[in-house]
């Protein structure tokens, strides 16, 4: 051979043998994924077949060595031609042949072999001529770009590596991947154990490469966190882990789960050493592609990052609600449903296990409970394998015995937390208030009553008719909200419908006026006062009306429903703070209204010695809300005000006047009836007495036109038709009455006659009050002022109850509800047999729920006792089956890590955590993204929902020394004062660790 080659060119057998040989790999070798295939010109083939099979080595068809020109477009870059067609441009060998004439022959200089991938395509298998060509960058530097080729049949994993050697990346750094398919579509390439080909990585394309900052965020998508300036982005330096979380909108459920679990030794050094990236299940069907365990990476290592104050954890809320539709939108949940979906979809993101078999499950039948027990842990590790089981699963032993045949069945499960019930009272304490019938006495007193939780509303009121002798059926219990009736209770309905927080008001009613069909109707009255303004579009003026003060029950008999025998009724209910006015107060307006009445009539006064006159405001403020009638009139026709020089005298007007037919009340005493007698307490304000109906007001008619009547009134008549306006101003009501419906806004119409009220759908009254009137005659001071009852004085014992207990009546033998029962296989049908859980081995990590929220099919109630639970050494050895062994049982002894506490009750709350740092052991409290120092005396309080606890043999001791003073700082104040959240109290240590 006179051409030098660029490999070692071995002695080559005879030509014979090498056709042979190569013919003979050509024919066994099919194309199978993933093998090596090589590229050979034709023409140079061909001449080499020719060749041997003339057998002549001194032939002058000797091939020469391989050259693979003609299928380059060019020589420098060696890029192959495009469209180049198998057997007419080039013919493919398998490996082994290709090395053999390689070895033969020998090769051009400088020329690259042809090596290519076998793939898989989805509907056939073929030599990968051309691969995927594709351009790298990094996210830091877009402007340097490489070209390379992979083959479809490669994995991401490949291109990663390729890129770090490429670009000088630091071995060991987190990085990730992205595949820009155009100049705005970006997608992660998450799995980078799937081939080119599965993600859709096709020639032209661009990955580019991005390493985690220090910070913990991506550059990609760097959240948003709570700083003072743009200095302190890259100043800011902390205590790792002490961090808050930015509610986003009723998300501190989500974010006392997170503080918690981010204070989870063993989990978080798991994500903080980057393991997860190796156990990433793309694969798992029960999972979520992974994508739920690096959203809360990505929040683990930006709060122990050391470099924020708070994290806004808005993408990994997205992810949450993304697969977990009841957590999407922004409405409060409980932390430990949270909790409990977190820790699944961990689990199943990070199992090991890719693919899972059936296990037949095997009852006990009377083997020994060692046995049973690692059968049941190794049949649960075959499916279930990860971080989240090496940490947080235990196993408990559950027993089932049938009532009739007694077969016990006796099983192992897992379990990831254990959910323990709180001892529960049958009674429960209530705060209401007592609304005497006497108008006299202070009406409300609160009275604290001890009543059985599952009992009736008739049972609060036995408890309440003890202590004020008043009979049980002369009471109505009512909830009262913004001033109005939220319901009106029946005696039958349950009390689990009353809530603490509510304002449950007993009003004391007449004999008898309970009845439906009795002879009283229960009237439920509001209090409102009127608001005027104007419109500036059309100029008219409206009226609209405001609820105050305490609603009222009263009992009415049917027969006293017209509107002047509701408001002598009204007046006596409300004589405690309902004053008259001032006699002196009334003169002074007397004055002002006569002074202006002779103005209006050119200094000539038919009746100056005649005292009659009120402003005209009050009056033509009532014109525009009543359409002039007044609503005090009841027995007699409607009074209508007309303008002064509009109006006339009439004679039936007069002779209504004289028989008293006009029960309009005034709201002082007239002057005739002030010199015949003294005024009793219900005239003086404002209710009539016999005498003052025979001085009611003279009713006006409307002027008749000129059509109708021809001609003016004389220009005295116009005088005293003003006088009489006045006249009319001064005998005003308090208040006027409108029937209304339960919220107190919709008036509704009275009855057929005009005059009286109809309650046979709609037994709510409003009582309307003047703003100047209400300011004058209602002491609002004395209407809120109540007495309290000795019972209030008797300081409430909260329940406390020890730990121990509550996990005592989680090993209790409970019989199964009739909604789960149990199919005894003896009996060949369900029984409600008897179950009992026992212990049999304990996680790393252990989880308490505490069952504060306790919904049966009677009640549904939030339990506050406090639960009395150790810090350190929380010993499970009493409640342990499994007792220690040849092999070495673990110690059974815990320390509290972190708490979840929830303030609140059943409808809303909030959410806070203690958690312990596992790098100084000092202990904070996490309210969001507030963060305090906490001593140890402030952690158990009846708040505590959630328990973490670590296994003392597991602990690993704080590498840094706790904070100088964890209770002051030169920079904060040293003492301690008492926070509050949502009413509720809790002490806490007020050294701040936040700057917003």
């Amino acid at each position: 051979m006179a051409a030098t080659t660029s490999a070692a060119v071995t002695e080559s057998p005879g030509l014979e043998t090498q056709r042979k040989e190569i013919e003979s790999l050509l024919q066994e070798h099919e194309l199978r994924a993933g093998d090596t295939w090589y590229l050979l010109e034709r023409r140079w083939y061909e001449q080499w077949k020719e060749y041997v099979v003339t057998g002549d080595q001194n032939s002058s068809s000797f091939p020469g060595q391989i050259d693979n020109t003609e299928l380059f477009e060019e020589l420098d870059s060696y890029h192959l031609k495009e469209r180049l067609v198998e057997n007419e441009d080039f013919v493919l060998i398998p490996a082994e042949a290709w090395r053999n004439l390689l070895a033969w022959y020998g090769m051009v200089d400088d020329q690259p072999a042809l090596e290519r991938k076998v793939v898989d395509l989805p509907s056939t298998v073929k030599v990968e001529v051309y691969p995927v060509e594709i351009f790298l960058c990094l996210h830091s530097n877009m402007e340097n770009v490489v070209t390379a080729q992979f083959s479809r049949a490669d994995h991401i994993h490949m291109i990663q590596k390729v890129m770090m050697k490429q670009f000088d990346v630091v071995e060991g750094a987190e990085t990730r991947l992205w595949m820009k398919s155009s100049d705005t579509c970006c997608e992660r390439l998450r799995n980078v154990h799937v081939n080119v080909l599965d993600s859709s990585l096709s020639s032209g394309m661009t990955v580019i490469m991005e390493m985690r900052n220090a910070d913990g965020t991506w550059p990609s998508s760097r959240p948003q966190i709570i700083r003072n300036s743009v200095e302190e982005q890259e100043s800011y330096r902390g205590q790792p882990g002490v961090c808050g979380l930015t509610n986003l909108g009723n998300t501190c459920f989500m974010n006392s789960a997170l503080q918690c679990l981010s204070n989870t030794p063993p989990l978080t050094e798991y994500f903080l050493r980057s393991a997860y990236l190796e156990e990433l299940n793309f694969t798992n069907p029960l999972g979520m592609k992974g994508e739920i365990a690096e959203a809360y990476a990505d929040v683990i290592k930006q709060m122990w990052s050391g470099r924020h104050y708070s994290v806004v954890p808005r993408l990994f809320k997205t992810k949450v609600g993304h697969f977990a539709s009841q957590f999407l939108g922004y409405q409060q949940h409980d932390s430990q449903e949270l909790l409990s979906f977190l820790l699944d979809g961990l689990h199943e993101d990070l199992n090991r296990v890719k693919n899972k078999e059936y296990i037949e499950l095997r009852d006990a039948d009377g083997r020994p409970d060692q046995e049973v027990a690692e059968e049941a842990w190794h049949n649960h590790q075959r499916r279930n394998n990860s971080v989240i089981v090496d940490t947080f699963h235990g196993l408990f032993k559950s027993t089932l015995v049938c009532p009739e045949c007694r077969k016990v069945s006796v099983t192992f499960d897992p379990f990831c937390y254990l959910s323990v019930p709180l001892p529960v009272s049958k009674d429960r304490v209530m705060e209401v208030f007592f609304v005497s019938l006497d108008p006299v006495a202070k009406p409300v007193q609160q009275h604290r009553l001890v009543v059985p939780k599952a009992g009736k509303v008739f049972d609060l009121c036995s408890v309440l008719s003890e202590m004020t002798n008043v009979p049980v059926n002369q009471m109505v219990v009512a909830d009262v909200f913004n001033h109005r009736f939220y319901k009106i209770y029946h005696a039958d309905e349950s009390l689990s419908c009353i809530l603490d927080r509510d304002d449950i008001f007993v009003y004391e009613l007449s004999s008898g006026s309970v009845e439906e069909e009795g002879d009283e109707v229960v009237l439920a009255l509001y209090l409102r006062e009127r608001s005027h303004y104007r419109d500036s579009g059309s100029g008219s003026s409206s009226c609209g009306t405001t609820l105050f003060g305490h609603p009222l029950l009263m009992a009415v008999p049917r027969v006293q429903c017209s509107r002047n025998a509701l408001y002598h009724l009204f007046l006596q209910r409300l004589a405690r703070y309902v004053r008259p006015p001032d006699p002196s107060e009334e003169d002074e307006e007397d004055e002002d209204d006569e002074e202006l009445y002779k103005i209006q009539t050119n200094g000539v006064s038919d009746v100056d010695s005649e005292d009659n006159g009120m402003r005209p405001g009050h009056f033509k403020r009532d014109d525009r809300c009543d359409g002039g009638q007044w609503d005090g009139q009841a027995d007699g026709p409607a009074v209508t005000q007309t303008q002064p020089e509009q109006a006339q005298t009439q004679e039936s007007g007069k002779q209504a006047q004289a028989e008293g037919a006009s029960s309009e009340v005034r709201a002082g005493c007239s002057t005739e009836d002030s010199a015949s007698a003294s005024c009793s307490a219900g005239a003086s304000a404002g209710v009539p007495t016999n005498s003052q109906q025979g001085a009611g007001l003279q009713q006006q008619q409307p002027c008749e036109t000129e059509e109708e009547k021809g001609e003016c009134p004389p220009q005295t008549n116009e005088r005293q038709a003003k006088r009489k306006g006045y006249q009319a101003r001064r005998r005003k009501l308090l208040f006027s009455i409108h029937a209304v419906n339960s919220n107190g806004t919709t008036e509704r119409g009275m009855g057929e006659d005009g005059s009286a009220f109809s309650f046979s759908s709609q037994p709510y009254v409003a009582i309307d009050w003047d703003p100047d009137m209400k300011k004058k005659c209602y002491n609002e001071n004395e209407a809120e002022k109540y007495v309290k009852h000795q019972s209030m004085e008797v300081p409430h014992q909260q329940t406390t109850v020890q730990l121990q207990e509550c996990i005592e009546l989680f090993t209790t033998v409970e019989v199964l509800e009739e909604e789960n029962p149990w199919y005894c296989p003896i009996c060949k049908k369900h029984q409600l047999a008897t179950k009992k859980l026992d212990l049999w081995s304990l996680p790393e990590v252990l989880i308490i729920h505490l069952k504060r929220f306790s919904y049966t099919k009677y009640s549904r109630e939030k339990l506050d006792i406090i639960v009395d639970f150790p810090l350190r050494h929380l010993d499970f050895s009493g409640f342990l089956l499994r007792k220690t062994g040849t092999n070495g049982e673990p110690p059974s002894r815990y320390d509290l890590i972190a708490v979840s506490n929830h303030y609140g009750g059943l409808r809303d709350g909030h959410y806070t955590s203690y958690a312990r740092n596992k790098d100084n052991g000092q202990w904070y409290y996490f309210d969001d993204n507030k963060v305090t120092y906490a001593r140890e005396e402030q952690i158990v309080t009846n708040a505590a929902y959630l328990l973490f606890y670590h296994r003392q043999d597991k602990i690993r001791q704080p590498t840094l020394p706790p904070p100088s003073d964890s209770s002051s700082s030169p920079a904060q104040p040293a003492n301690v004062t008492s926070h509050k959240h949502d009413g509720m109290e809790r002490a806490t240590s007020c050294v701040n660790m936040e700057t917003d």
